[in-house]
């Protein structure tokens, strides 16, 4: 997520700079502030996810290209997608819900098949 965005406060690296949006490292705290939240995700179904968070990015702002997937009860977005990219605040690769990692693929493979013509 942090690589990703356009825009990130106090942080002096080089970014890819594709998605539009900005975010806050360590939005949620630092590593002491972990925790495990679950929260819905609209295009995964109904059955709701249960996100790690480690360190956590957080979403400032979503450009208007930008569709958010999920919120967390207090509105803070945690996951996002624009064209192809794919984005998250949360740890998916920590649970063994797969959801997640589907629906990435799908977009892969969708994006991958438009790019053949």
């Amino acid at each position: 997520m942090i690589l990703l965005s356009k825009d990130v406060d106090n942080f002096d690296q080089p970014l890819i700079g594709v998605m539009d949006i900005k975010v806050k490292r360590n939005a949620f705290g630092r590593q002491l502030e972990s925790f495990e939240e679950h929260f819905s995700i609209p295009a995964l179904g109904g059955k709701p996810f249960r996100g790690i968070f480690i360190r956590a990015p957080g979403v400032e702002k979503v450009g208007r290209d930008v569709q958010v997937l999920a919120e967390l009860k207090d509105g803070a977005v945690v996951a996002a997608e624009e064209g192809n990219l794919l984005v998250s605040a949360f740890h998916p690769e920590l649970t063994g819900d797969l959801r997640i990692h589907n629906y990435f693929l799908q977009k892969v493979s969708r994006f991958s098949k438009l790019q053949m013509f």
